[in-house]
């Protein structure tokens, strides 16, 4: 039984075809040598002569080295604000400390105000808040980096602007610090401050109820003991309350048990139970006075007194709680301020070039081959009437 014979491709037959294939390769592309090298440069001129009608972008950026807050102070500040900020409040916990200064920096609070000081409206040609806001965020990057630096970045066709733009992100995150009062010592210091207006507020309307009584009912006389009783009772109730004022204040920072709070509880009993005493077993207020109109007269010196003495203690804490916010170490420091840039960042026109002619090279290339395999199917006669049915149909609707 005779076996089928298998016939062998000679080597050097195959390597006829493939030089052949190689040769009509480049014989195509040297048929449409024009077209490869001219388009490409037809379209490098064009790129070219865009590119330079693009404006020039600047880039400023500026550096800041952030405090490491607890972030249960950090949540608690971030619903104060809107934007990114309040979105961040809402996420729950965050990872990192500088997040907080960075949804500080992103703020719709922050962005409104630069858009104010800057007349970003008229530089970004709108009417909008919004929009003008939007453009700001568009040509602002703001991130926290590994290192643990806070980087402010800021695009725009103005060089002075963009420096300036990134210097009042500073600004603004300073001021916000301090009227949101970020850190615990700062949280202290507006709790007394406001305390501290209140009290002044009350001394203000005893003086002048005071006054009122005086031209009304003329000056009284009070001996001594009934002036140092009311003074005495006075500045024991300024103390009581200042002591509560102090106690109010650490309920944020401390709990219950913690002993300076067990302290504050204890001198506000003591000074209750003086206050008690001398009051229930005291002289009467009224002794010494030669008419009852001095009677309403001493009970508005007394509070004259009690504001007033609140006033001073109140003072000294805050005056106390300011310092220590002045050396707290919690303060966000400037590393690199931003400066006027020299050179643009974009448009890079060299590579918008180089990259629009190697794509145009390919293109022509592409271009090429269809040309030729066109020409081959019109000259075959069956294959150039497929190509005229394909053309009918694609013409007709």
């Amino acid at each position: 039984m005779s076996q089928p014979q298998i016939h062998e491709t000679p080597r050097h037959a195959t390597q006829d075809a493939n030089s052949f294939s190689a040769v009509e390769l480049l014989i195509i592309l040297a048929k449409h040598k024009r077209l490869i090298f001219g388009f490409p440069i037809v379209i490098a001129v064009l790129c070219a002569a865009i590119s330079f009608v693009l404006p020039n972008i600047y880039r400023s950026s500026a550096k800041l080295l952030p405090p490491q807050q607890p972030q249960s102070n950090a949540v608690a500040m971030l619903s104060q604000l809107g934007g990114v900020a309040g979105i961040a409040a809402a996420a729950g916990a965050l990872k990192n400390p500088n997040d907080l200064y960075v949804a500080m920096l992103n703020s719709r609070t922050v962005a409104d105000r630069l858009v104010a000081q800057f007349d970003l409206k008229k530089t970004y040609e709108t009417e909008s808040l919004e929009s003008a806001r939007r453009q700001l965020a568009e040509n602002t990057n703001i991130s926290s980096g590994k290192d643990g630096l806070i980087e402010i970045e800021v695009e725009d066709k103005d060089q002075k602007l963009v420096a300036n733009l990134a210097n009042a992100y500073i600004s603004e995150l300073l001021r916000l610090t301090r009227l949101l009062a970020v850190t615990e010592a700062s949280q202290r210091r507006m709790f007394f401050e406001r305390e501290l207006e209140v009290a002044k507020n009350n001394l203000s309307k005893a003086e002048i109820s005071l006054k009122s009584s005086l031209d009304t009912h003329g000056v009284i006389s009070v001996d001594a003991e009934s002036r140092a009783m009311v003074e005495t009772i006075a500045v024991l109730r300024a103390k009581i309350s200042a002591k509560e004022i102090e106690r109010n204040s650490m309920q944020a920072f401390v709990t219950a048990t913690h002993p300076d709070y067990l302290r504050t509880e204890e001198e506000i009993k003591s000074l209750r139970n003086e206050l008690s005493r001398l009051e229930n077993g005291g002289s009467s207020t009224g002794d010494g006075v030669s008419r009852p109109a001095g009677l309403e007269n001493i009970k508005i010196l007394r509070d004259v007194k009690y504001y007033q003495m609140l006033y001073e203690l109140l003072a000294k804490q805050y005056e106390i709680a300011r310092l220590d916010e002045a050396k707290d170490p919690s303060i966000i420091q400037v590393l690199d301020p931003a400066v006027q840039p020299e050179k643009k960042v974009k448009p890079k026109r060299a590579i918008i070039v180089l990259i629009c002619s190697i794509a145009a090279f390919f293109v022509a290339v592409i271009w090429a081959f269809i040309l030729d395999m066109k020409q081959r199917i019109i000259h075959e006669p069956e294959k150039a009437s497929r190509w005229a049915e394909l053309r009918t149909l694609l013409s007709s609707k």
